[in-house]
Parts: C-alpha cells; sequence; structure tokens
C-alpha cells in the first residue's frame, strides 16, 4: 500500500477541506502539521521546492502542492489510489 503524507497548516482553510475529503473518503495518510513541527516543514519544502499547503506526498515520489480539494480525485487516481 502506497504511503500518502499530507503536509499542512492547521489554520488554512484548504488544507482542512483537504482533510476533510480524504478522511470521509477513507483514505489513509500521515499527517504533519508544519507550522508546529519544523522538521516536516523543511522536510516539505525539500520535497516540493516551495512553503505552501496543503501539499500531498506519495512514497516521497509524486507530490501535489499547493492544491484545492478538487484536485485530489484526478491526482489519486492517477496514481492508482483512487478511492
Amino acid at each position: 500500500m502506497a504511503h500518502l503524507k499530507l503536509y499542512v497548516k492547521r489554520t488554512c482553510p484548504w488544507c482542512v477541506q483537504a482533510q476533510e475529503w480524504l478522511d470521509t473518503r477513507g483514505v489513509p495518510y500521515e499527517l504533519a502539521d508544519v507550522l508546529a513541527d519544523p522538521a516536516a516543514y523543511q522536510s516539505m519544502i525539500n520535497i516540493s521546492g516551495q512553503r505552501y499547503t496543503p501539499t500531498l506526498v506519495i512514497d516521497d515520489t509524486h507530490m501535489l502542492a499547493d492544491f484545492g480539494p478538487e484536485q485530489l480525485p484526478e491526482f489519486l487516481k492517477m496514481h492508482g489510489l483512487a478511492p
């Protein structure tokens, strides 16, 4: 099974929407709050090359950065993870 990691800022409305979208569809993911965890913030920057959230990473190889929840279905489908 693929490992999904969602980098968020708790005050970001798009982050909350992304979490709700994943949760309601039962998609398992690891949550990383980049404001509470400076190492996670740096990791997100290293992976994505940017500082915006939400950022979703699949197996440290595929990444969707600074997205709206409407982009999640296509991204997950593209990587064989459609809920």
